[in-house]
C-alpha cells in the first residue's frame, strides 16, 4: 500500500511541533502572528508548509469548519 504522506512532510511536521514544544512556532501570514498553542494546530501548520513545499501531502478536506447543528424547533405550549 502507498504511503499517504512523504517522509519528507513527515519531517517537517516534526519540526514544527519541535518548535511548539519550544514556544518558538508562530502562526499567520509569516510568522506575525500569536505563538502556537496547540500540537494539533502545529500539525497543521507543518502539513501546510510541506504542501507549500510540493512535498505528497494529501489535500486539505472540504469540511467545513463550522459544525452544521440541527435547528432545534422550539415547542409552544399551548393554555
Amino acid at each position: 500500500m502507498a504511503r499517504k504522506y512523504s517522509k519528507s512532510a513527515g519531517k517537517d511536521v516534526e519540526r514544527a511541533v519541535h518548535k511548539e514544544k519550544r514556544g518558538k512556532l508562530k502562526s499567520g501570514k509569516g510568522g506575525k502572528g500569536g505563538t502556537v498553542k496547540s500540537r494539533k494546530q502545529a500539525i497543521a501548520i507543518g502539513l501546510s508548509e510541506a504542501r507549500a513545499k510540493g512535498k505528497k501531502v494529501p489535500k486539505k478536506s472540504k469540511k467545513t469548519k463550522k459544525s452544521k447543528k440541527k435547528s432545534s424547533k422550539r415547542k409552544k405550549k399551548s393554555s
